[in-house]
This record gives structure tokens, C-alpha cells and sequence, in this order.
């Protein structure tokens, strides 16, 4: 079942003894169990947290079974739950406790894994997520598009008593990619950085963080174009900052790839909509990248990916200074396709 925030309320209304929210992103499952904590703390509650990806059963049981001093049902918060690690024995007793306990309210988060673009749960996670469908509200919560996105943005900056100036709420989404818990520790300090009044495109230029991920794409464009002195520029401010090369190389194999996807959809007339679908790219993502991409051809692309493969067994032998060979790849990337 998809996440509903009026779905949930009716759930907590009914007195729902089972919370279970899952996602690929941390920050969405968080959002969504304290949004229920909140909802039961009128009730002043009595809390018991068992932290780490598996708690025992053991543990599970004790805090399950213990009636709160003053009558209500204790909540019991098991966040980031990992059920592949769990033995199959006792994921049943896991099960088994869920279904039995009166005396508890368990609010329980998981992060998934996600595969072209949906998630993929594996044995114990789908037995997991069977038994908290049959016993109260388990839900999978979805990574909002931009122009959520954008209204959290100015929610966030209300809530600290700032706003955004007109344009800074997206520039501040291109330089930081969509990663919620980053965007809310960016709109916190640049909400001190305003004095908690408006905050201007010039601050977030100033001030914000940019991804690696942002950055790379920004190199990949530049590459794309020819422009080989200015993303070599790029790539010298991703060393100076310390990034790990093995890191950049990952990052510059995956935008390429994401391009080489797009042409070769391009070429058998696939909509763009299946492949934002299959791959997980949110129609601003997915824009970029088809700008980038037409100016390519797929032997140029098929070049480039065997220049980064290149690349990446020289960052693992070759005793060249990684930099170099960093600059060296960008350099015939930039050059790629286009010798005579």
C-alpha cells in the first residue's frame, strides 16, 4: 500500500497497533514514524526505542510485554529494522510477537533497496511486510518529485521563520540533489545565514552545499559540449575539496550510462515516461539529461564508456597520480567522437 496521509490518520483514530514504513530514502521513513509518535504523545505514552538494523527477539518480547506504569499501551520504536538479517526462525517469532502483543503500539521503519527505479524486497522483507499488512498500516512512502520538493523547501524555511527569495528554492534542489536530510540541514544554515529573514540565491551560491552527484552532471555537461578546459576547472575543484577519485570516476560511469539510456530509448522510439519509470528519474532529471544527450551520438557514447572503463583499472594499478588520470579521461571524453 502507498502512503496516505489520510489513511493514516484513520489508522490512528482506530487505535492501529502496527505502524510499518518503507522506503529507499531514510529521511522519508523517519518522517512518516514521527508523524505517528507525535499523533500518540497527546496521550503521554511511555516510549521504548530498541536502536540497531536487529534487535533480538528477546528484546522485542521484553518491551512488547511490559504494561506501561500508567495503563496505556507503551509504544515500542524499532527504526531502520533490517529483516534480512534475521534468521528465518526468528523472523516468525518476530511475527508472532507483532500479532500477539495488546499492551504495545510498534512503529517500525525499514530502507530498501531500490532496482531500476523500484524498490526490491527480498524474502525476509516481503514476510515482514505480509504480516504488518494483516495487522495494522504498513506503508511504502515514495520520493517526492521537484515541485514537492520545492513546497518542503519553504516549509522547512517557515517553520525557522525564513523564507526564499523567488528562484533560490530551486537553486538550492540542482545543487544538492534530492536527498532529503541534506536539504534540511542546508535550509537550517541558510536560514542563520539570513538571520532567519529571506534567503537570496547569492547565499545559496554562497553557502551550499553542492553534491557530488550535482557536480559531476554539471562536468558531464561541460564534457558533452567540448568544453574540456572548463571541466577539467570543475574536476580540479572536486580534488581540491578533497573528493575521493574512485568516487568521481563512479559518479562520472553512472551519468554516462544515464545518457547512453537515453539514446539508445531515443533510438526504438521509447516514450520517455517508461524510461523515468524504469530507472527512477524524476521528469527534472530525466529533462537534463535528453539537453545533454542530443548532442550525442551511441559510438560516441560506447567510446566513452570504454575510456571511463579505462579509468577505472588505472585508479586500481597504475602508480600515475590519480589527478592525473582523472584529467587525463576528461580530457578524451571531452575529444571523444570527434577525431578526424
Amino acid at each position: 500500500m502507498l502512503y496516505s496521509d489520510g489513511e493514516l490518520k484513520k489508522r490512528i483514530k482506530a487505535g492501529c497497533g502496527v505502524y510499518y514504513f518503507y522506503a529507499s530514502d531514510e529521511a522519508l521513513v523517519r518522517g512518516a514514524a514521527a508523524k505517528v509518535v507525535k499523533a500518540l504523545e497527546k496521550d503521554d505514552p511511555e516510549t521504548t526505542t530498541l536502536d540497531g538494523p536487529t534487535p533480538t527477539v528477546e528484546e522485542i518480547v521484553l518491551a512488547a510485554g511490559t504494561i506501561s506504569f500508567f495503563g496505556g499501551r507503551r509504544l515500542v520504536l524499532m527504526p531502520l529494522l533490517q529483516p534480512s538479517k534475521y534468521s528465518d526462525k526468528d523472523l516468525a517469532e518476530l511475527c508472532d510477537t507483532l500479532a500477539d502483543t495488546e499492551n504495545a503500539v510498534f512503529i517500525i521503519t525499514t530502507v530498501m533497496e531500490e532496482r531500476y527505479g523500484k524498490l526490491s524486497p527480498g524474502k525476509r522483507e516481503k514476510k515482514l511486510l505480509d504480516a504488518c499488512e494483516k495487522l495494522g498500516y504498513c506503508a511504502q512512502l515514495t520520493k517526492p518529485g521537484r515541485s514537492a520538493l520545492q513546497g518542503l523547501l519553504k516549509e522547512w524555511a517557515a517553520q525557522s521563520g525564513a523564507s526564499f527569495a523567488p528562484g533560490a528554492d530551486k537553486l538550492l534542489l540542482d545543487r544538492c540533489g534530492e536527498d532529503q536530510f541534506l536539504l534540511q540541514n542546508e535550509v537550517e544554515k541558510l536560514a542563520a545565514l539570513a538571520d532567519y529573514g529571506t534567503v537570496t540565491e547569492e547565499m545559496v551560491r554562497q553557502l551550499g552545499t553542492v553534491t557530488l552527484d550535482a557536480d559531476t552532471f554539471d562536468m558531464v555537461r561541460l564534457v558533452t559540449a567540448g568544453r574540456a578546459g572548463p571541466a577539467v576547472q570543475k574536476l580540479n575543484t572536486l580534488l581540491a575539496l578533497q573528493n575521493d577519485p574512485i568516487l568521481i570516476a563512479g559518479a562520472l560511469v553512472a551519468n554516462y550510462i544515464d545518457l547512453y539510456r537515453v539514446v539508445l530509448a531515443h533510438r526504438s522510439r521509447r516514450p520517455s515516461g517508461e524510461l523515468a519509470k524504469d530507472f527512477g528519474y524524476n521528469g527534472y532529471r530525466l529533462k537534463r539529461i535528453e539537453e545533454s544527450a542530443q548532442r550525442l551520438h551511441k559510438s560516441q557514447l560506447e567510446e566513452s564508456l570504454r575510456i571511463l572503463q579505462e579509468l577505472d583499472l588505472d585508479l586500481k594499478s597504475s602508480k600515475l597520480p590519480e589527478a592525473l588520470l582523472l584529467q587525463t579521461a576528461v580530457c578524451r571524453l571531452a575529444l571523444a567522437g570527434r577525431r578526424p
